[in-house]
């Protein structure tokens, strides 16, 4: 596979990244193609800036890593990224209340970041080492009925990242128009194609230029 490059979003959600990490994540996207940087809604102007005259998009997640704010602050962070550049946004599902059975208000929080979207891409991270079958049934259900943009596996910083099996079990509940994200222990070449070859057709991982050269990396975390 020769275009993996256009699958990345080459990630860096540490809570101690400097921006000089920052610096070497949007000069690797620029030199390889990526898709996007993935970055905290707080480097999101300072990843625009660099990435700017380029084709690589920015990419903000919200809502990170836990998803458990409230839904007004949870909107209110993905509108300040979308102002400062992002165009993409992964919003965190609020495990607690889908555990609780408040799927009203996983519901709300969904659509209140699909309104929020409106023309930028929005992806919906599930957490699924959390969850059971059912519940990731039902939120590609919540998310087709949304029109979401993409499902995507993980937040890299839970139990576990993606597994084959999420990403075959989403493709199968998934509805026309929403696509998939696999996330989080995606280091080298042969994962990131198998993730692909079962559904996937975007990438979260730090380990971009490792995929790309077909090396391992010994990245931890996502």
């Amino acid at each position: 596979m020769n275009n993996l490059a256009s699958y990345i979003d080459h990630t860096l959600l540490a809570s101690n990244a400097t921006e000089e990490q920052i610096d070497k994540l949007c000069a690797e996207a620029v030199k390889h193609s990526f898709c996007s940087v993935c970055v905290n809604s707080g480097y999101v102007a300072y990843a625009y800036d660099k990435v700017k005259d380029s084709a690589v998009k920015v990419c903000s997640v919200v809502g990170f890593p836990l998803g458990s704010m409230d839904i007004a602050a949870k909107a209110y962070e993905a509108k300040l990224a979308i102002t400062n550049g992002a165009t993409e946004i992964d919003m965190v599902v609020n495990v607690g209340w889908l555990k609780s059975g408040r799927w009203d208000l996983v519901e709300l929080d969904i659509e209140a970041l699909r309104e929020i979207c409106e023309g930028v891409v929005l992806k919906v991270i599930f957490e699924t080492a959390l969850l059971e079958d059912s519940d990731i049934e039902k939120l590609c259900e919540i998310c087709t009925k949304f029109k979401v943009d993409f499902v995507k596996t993980s937040t890299g910083f839970s139990t576990r990242g993606a597994s084959l099996e999420d990403v075959i079990l989403m493709k199968s509940s998934i509805g026309n128009g929403v696509s998939i994200k696999a996330s989080g222990g995606i280091r080298d070449r042969a994962k990131a194609i198998e993730m692909i070859d079962a559904g996937a057709t975007r990438l979260g991982t730090s380990s971009g230029v490792a995929i790309v050269a077909g090396l391992e990396s010994a990245t931890e975390g996502y």
